[in-house]
């Protein structure tokens, strides 16, 4: 699940990033509220977590501009303000919940959870063949038995099940899972992928996993 977070705080911003990252999350920071916009037309996210004080455009008009462009991604507001007036405009122009500083993580990861789960964003479960998996709850399963996942293995299923028989390179899943540009003298893509194989793909005659020589893997189905 991918996440942004337009805020203009810098550690606050370290703060939620470092945490929801450590919770399986990919995150993009922007640090005002231009950047924020452009990062949320250039992008899909599952929730954007938005400032309202933010330099350049403060967070209302971010807010009130990407509505107005059709962006559906659930939009969570941030305030240091304790004003009923701040909370319910936001709220009039679409924010789907907001959250007074200064706030507990728990509390936050509780909302962003909430916020995937009233839905309309993004599909529920992802599912291919007899896998699955439950992005709200991280579960995963394969036929009738589940799956148990760290974090870096269920984000890399995540991204294989959102992008089905479509060849993945490794710098695309390196990017994408770790966050980070591919380093050609590691091996780390090939070890998890092998791990993920190791935990879904036992039946050697119902593998989903296939690796694309020389460019990367792919999921796909290859029996009748």
């Amino acid at each position: 699940m991918r996440v942004l977070v337009v805020e203009d705080e810098k550690k606050v911003a370290g703060f939620i990033k470092r945490g929801l990252e450590q919770e399986g999350y990919v995150v993009d920071t922007a640090m005002d509220g231009v950047e924020g916009e452009e990062y949320a037309d250039a992008h899909e996210y599952d929730v954007i977590v938005l400032d309202i004080m933010l330099p350049r455009k403060d967070g209302i008009e971010v807010l009130k501009d990407i509505k107005g462009k059709g962006i559906k991604s659930p939009v969570l507001l941030l305030t240091a303000r304790d004003s009923v007036e701040d909370r319910v405009k936001g709220l009039n122009l679409g924010a789907d919940d907001y959250l007074t500083k200064p706030f507990a993580f728990e509390e936050l990861i509780a909302r962003i959870r909430a916020l995937m789960r009233r839905g309309g964003h993004g599909p529920a479960v992802l599912k291919y063949e007899d896998l699955s998996l439950d992005p709200v709850t991280r579960r995963a399963r394969r036929g009738d038995k589940e799956v148990e996942l760290t974090l870096k293995e269920y984000a890399l299923l995540e991204y294989l099940l959102r992008n089905p028989e479509r060849v993945l390179s490794r710098t695309l899943i390196a990017e994408h899972v770790w966050h980070q540009s591919f380093d050609t003298e590691t091996n780390v893509v090939d070890v998890y992928i092998n791990h993920l194989r190791n935990k879904i793909d036992k039946d050697p005659s119902r593998r989903l996993i296939h690796t694309v020589r020389g460019v990367g893997y792919v999921l796909k189905k290859e029996w009748d």
